[in-house]
């Protein structure tokens, strides 16, 4: 089959499958997500081989990312942003020293080394951006007071990930690695100077002077998300933190939501694909040898992050219900989980047996909490008409 008959086959796969799984799901009263990840296992390289060129396909779902976190800052005033962020550091710092700590004392008491316990235990520290954003509502009050929160606390989550990512190739190349931190942490402000200041001088005349155009809109948002993640990518840094600050650069802007809703199909069709590459990634051959330490370290992930998270934003004055329902919304393992565990493998920080628990610890993770989500919160694909805001 010649490479574009195959890319158009997969995306019939992956989309006609999942509309048949999905209309199952909601007659079932299943979560779309879960439907998505399982046609990944059924149908990928692990099950019936459908669809095999995952590299590919994984780079074209994370432009889904890139997406929502765009979509995200534009909902972001960037004085309640920065003000949210203060508030949140020490809830991040301390849950993530828990939940290091957690991870690594799960990954030692099953043999694994302290190396790969270390890594293990960094893997640990993060919740899914996908599911605590993408299961959000945002039309009411209390759900925006909720959003700004978990926003917060995922941005700071996201930028030790990052911070993490860049270390291990640091110690992977050798040289002076204190030039390569200092560099790091140049280089948000510098994206957020140019961003600003691009904004303001450049972009919003062009929007206004063009803003009864609506594919012009369009495609000067489109290309301001995707350069400011190029540029973000070209400093260091990711798309996806790329992404945020472009949004957030434009939250003022006052066509900022007709661009939100006008990008939400784009970035739905490629979360579905993200899901799909979760689930095909799967690989059901690796799962026996760490079934055992894999659901030990998924059950805590999944019992243990929510109090801790509660408690912590009881201790900083946030409502008991909004702290619970936060608790609730971060309960699982990130993307940045398993990027974490394919770069360890790829530099040989760890075994393929250590990077796969990871793997293994967060799909079933991301799995049982986002049907969770679904079944017990409100969110914009919930499982009855009570529980489905947008």
């Amino acid at each position: 089959m010649e490479p574009s008959e195959h890319i158009h086959f997969s995306i019939f796969v992956i989309f006609t499958g999942s509309a048949l799984l999905a209309t199952l799901a909601l007659y079932a009263r299943q979560s779309l997500l879960v439907a998505y990840m399982l046609l990944g296992v059924l149908l990928g390289p692990w099950g019936l081989r459908w669809v095999g060129d995952l590299p590919m396909i994984q780079e074209i779902s994370r432009v889904g990312i890139t997406f929502l976190l765009f979509l995200l800052g534009l909902n972001l005033h960037p004085q309640r942003l920065f003000q949210r962020l203060r508030e949140m550091t020490w809830v991040t710092l301390w849950s993530s020293a828990v939940f290091a700590g957690m991870g690594w004392v799960a990954a030692v008491s099953f043999g694994f080394s302290w190396t790969e316990g270390i890594i293990v235990g960094a893997a640990s520290m993060f919740s899914s951006t996908i599911i605590g954003l993408k299961l959000l509502p945002t039309t009411v009050l209390h759900h925006q007071q909720t959003g700004r929160l978990i926003i917060s606390i995922l941005l700071l989550q996201d930028l030790i990930a990052i911070l993490l990512l860049t270390l291990l190739r640091i110690m992977s190349m050798g040289g002076n690695p204190w030039l390569d931190i200092l560099h790091l942490f140049l280089s948000l402000p510098i994206l957020f100077a140019f961003a600003f200041l691009f904004e303001r001088w450049v972009l919003i005349h062009l929007l206004r002077n063009f803003s009864e155009i609506h594919e012009y809109l369009f495609l000067a948002a489109l290309g301001w998300c995707l350069g400011v993640a190029e540029l973000s990518r070209w400093l260091g840094l990711s798309r996806e933190i790329g992404a945020f600050v472009a949004g957030v650069a434009i939250a003022t802007s006052p066509i900022s939501y007709f661009i939100s809703e006008s990008l939400k199909p784009l970035r739905d069709f490629f979360l579905v694909i993200f899901f799909f590459t979760l689930g095909a990634r799967f690989d059901l051959e690796m799962l026996p040898k760490v079934f055992a330490p894999a659901m030990v370290l998924t059950t805590l992930w999944l019992a243990v992050k929510p109090p801790v998270f509660r408690w912590l934003l009881e201790k900083i004055g946030e409502p008991q219900n909004l702290c619970h329902e936060i608790g609730t919304r971060l309960g699982q393992g990130s993307e940045f989980s398993l990027l974490l565990a394919y770069l360890a493998l790829e530099l040989q920080f760890i075994s393929s047996k250590a990077s796969y628990l990871i793997q293994a610890a967060a799909v079933l993770s991301l799995m049982a909490s986002s049907y969770w989500i679904v079944q017990r919160l409100p969110t914009p694909i919930g499982t009855s008409q009570q529980l489905r805001q947008s």
